[in-house]
């Protein structure tokens, strides 16, 4: 039996305006973030089918369970990053084009990708997730908490959900291709796509996002970006084009945690890696503690303000 649960969650989106800049206290995590969304929206589009076109693949009744409840989440996080994004397209209508452009990045893959292919990109990309977003939601108190508490509120319940099934992803890899080596010689490829997604995404912040409204050059994530940006500035002859600052999301937060993090990227993609063992995240459980106890979860920071 699996233990997930699927939580649909509404996050009023459509209420008021959504801003770009969601945490004015840190324009690149905000930027980040943004990317993250139109990356959620065409990577869960792939999954839905990916586990439709494996489910008679599965043998196992436990992992077919199991592989039904992840793709409900997913879903759920889908619809939900699709009304974070719609609100940032009713403001910057030429977002659109760049979601398309995401979307159809995903649809390619599962056109043209077996889908051995997808289940090992799916549990590659899941698999570093616990690492990422335990230094993400270890530091709420300046990641999250000083934004637009429905953006913030949104990231912090995907994440702990993607702390929670953790390991469906691999299950179901392992249930139908069941082959570390496949998974590893896929991961070059894999990570170039999921970079390639997050740079389309960034490339349509700087173009359709003024500047006076994003504060940063969306594309500074990208360290040979930063440095061919830097090198243009004193060549000329280079045409540089100066989309703002490029300041780093994490570049406050402990080095040491940022280390840990890396650490935990690089092995969550060796073979026999087992995201159970994975050090998680104390906020985790306490957003299932309060979700369970009828805290309004759509508001994290201002639930009792909102309240009365």
């Amino acid at each position: 039996m699996t233990d997930l649960q699927v939580r649909k969650m509404r996050f009023a989106f459509a209420d008021y305006d959504v801003p770009f800049l969601w945490n004015e206290e840190n324009p690149a995590f905000s930027s980040m973030a943004n990317a993250v969304s139109f990356l959620a929206i065409g990577f869960e589009k792939m999954i839905v089918n990916m586990i439709r076109e494996a489910m008679p693949l599965i043998t196992d009744p436990e992992v077919a369970e199991e592989a039904d409840a992840f793709v409900r989440q997913e879903g759920q996080h889908s619809t939900a990053h699709r009304q974070h994004a719609n609100a940032l397209i009713r403001r910057y209508p030429g977002l659109q084009e760049t979601l398309n452009e995401v979307i159809a990045e995903f649809d390619r893959l599962t056109v043209n990708t077996p889908v051995e292919y997808r289940l090992a990109y799916t549990a590659d990309l899941e698999a570093t997730f616990t690492p990422v977003f335990k230094l993400m939601l270890d530091n709420d108190s300046t990641l999250f908490r000083p934004g637009d508490d429905r953006v913030a509120s949104l990231f912090i319940w995907h994440f702990v959900e993607e702390v929670e099934h953790r390991s469906s992803a691999l299950i179901i890899f392992d249930s139908v291709v069941g082959s570390d080596v496949y998974r590893m010689r896929m991961a070059p490829s894999i990570f170039r796509h999921v970079l390639k997604v997050i740079r389309l995404a960034c490339a349509g912040f700087n173009v359709h996002v003024p500047l006076e409204e994003r504060k940063v050059d969306a594309l500074s994530m990208f360290a040979n970006y930063r440095r061919r940006q830097k090198l243009r500035k004193w060549l000329p002859f280079l045409e540089a084009e100066d989309n703002g600052p490029m300041p780093r999301a994490f570049d406050h937060l402990p080095l040491r945690e940022q280390l840990v993090a890396l650490v935990g990227i690089i092995r969550s993609q060796l073979p026999k890696h087992n995201p159970d063992h994975e050090k998680l995240p104390a906020l985790a459980d306490v957003w299932f503690e309060r979700y369970e106890a009828g805290y309004d979860v759509s508001h994290w920071y201002t639930a009792d303000t909102v309240a009365r």
